[in-house]
């Protein structure tokens, strides 16, 4: 039986008590109770909230971090010049899928070009790429988001590419969260900051990318097996995926 970890009520039929939206380890039968009884329920809480973050940062993911390939559904090269983004919707391909639909659309449609994944006409110029990102990047797309940020950031235009990467990342893009945790590591157009550094680390962490992971590792160096675990993870991670590339 269910009971308030407060005043110790018994759940019924005409009162359903709720959980503590951080941890989900208690219950409580109203608001007053759960503040009476937080001193006691806070490091409980802050130790299960602690877990279950690490259960994410260790998680070995199924694929490598940059996903599979929609077109084809195999894992994406570790090569970034392997791979190809479509303007039209953000979507990034295998470049075998790339070519594939380029001499397809080659001998089917005499030269005119459409995107593989939703079928809309690539453009030809630059004045249409530009169209075509600035039309993504209304949609908010993390992908066109981080994108942009990585074309301000090689301008050297480190606060413009500061704002669009801190907005990609709000939208759970992994790459604009490496790259925030590089700007504040190098305080490029922004303030060095050490706390902020790692949480960007740990959310691409949390996406997979080994990379983050790595230094992660490196940071708790004086944290003993933590450390060891987490390069043994980003290890084995970066195994398997030269071991897909290999393919």
């Amino acid at each position: 039986m269910t009971k308030c970890c407060s005043c110790g009520i018994a759940e019924g039929d005409e009162l359903k008590l709720k959980e503590c939206t951080t941890c989900d380890l208690v219950r409580y039968c109203s608001d007053a109770c759960q503040q009476e009884h937080s001193h006691q329920h806070e490091a409980m809480c802050n130790e299960r909230v602690a877990k279950l973050r690490d259960e994410l940062l260790f998680r070995q993911p199924e694929s490598s971090h940059f996903g599979d390939c929609p077109i084809c559904m195999i894992p994406m090269p570790l090569d970034r010049s392997k791979s190809t983004m479509m303007t039209c919707c953000s979507i990034v391909i295998c470049d075998g899928c790339h070519h594939a639909n380029l001499l397809t659309e080659a001998e089917v449609r005499r030269g005119v070009s459409r995107c593989p994944f939703c079928r809309e006409t690539t453009p030809s110029t630059k004045e249409e790429l530009d169209k075509f990102m600035m039309k993504r990047i209304e949609a908010n797309d993390p992908v066109a988001l981080s994108h942009k940020g990585g074309e301000k950031y090689n301008e050297g235009n480190y606060p413009s590419a500061f704002e669009w990467y801190t907005t990609a990342a709000g939208s759970g893009d992994m790459e604009a969260h490496c790259r925030l945790a590089l700007m504040y590591h190098n305080g490029h157009g922004v303030e060095k900051d050490r706390r902020k550094r790692l949480h960007h680390l740990e959310e691409a962490a949390i996406k997979g990318h080994p990379g983050a992971r790595c230094r992660l590792g490196y940071h708790e160096e004086e944290n003993g097996d933590t450390r060891e675990q987490r390069n043994i993870t980003s290890s084995l991670q970066h195994r398997e995926m030269m071991t897909q590339s290999k393919r």
